[in-house]
């Protein structure tokens, strides 16, 4: 399923990308500003930087280690 597809509004937070698009989607390139907008964060793992919005995060990092 391609979530973009389903009519979801997808944003990526990036700093070192210097487009203001990516395949679409709004690049955001500060980080409180990308948590206090993201309704759910699809991350890699969870970090220091997303532990306060944790309850947002959803991640395949299920033991916090990698």
């Amino acid at each position: 399923m391609r979530i973009k597809a389903k009519g979801v509004d997808v944003m990526v937070f990036e700093p070192a990308l210097e487009e203001a698009q990516f395949f679409g989607s709004t690049v955001l390139h500060n980080l409180e500003a990308f948590k206090a907008q993201a309704g759910i964060i699809v991350a890699n793992r969870i970090t220091d930087d997303l532990r306060d919005v944790a309850d947002k995060v959803f991640t395949r990092d299920l033991f916090g280690n990698n």
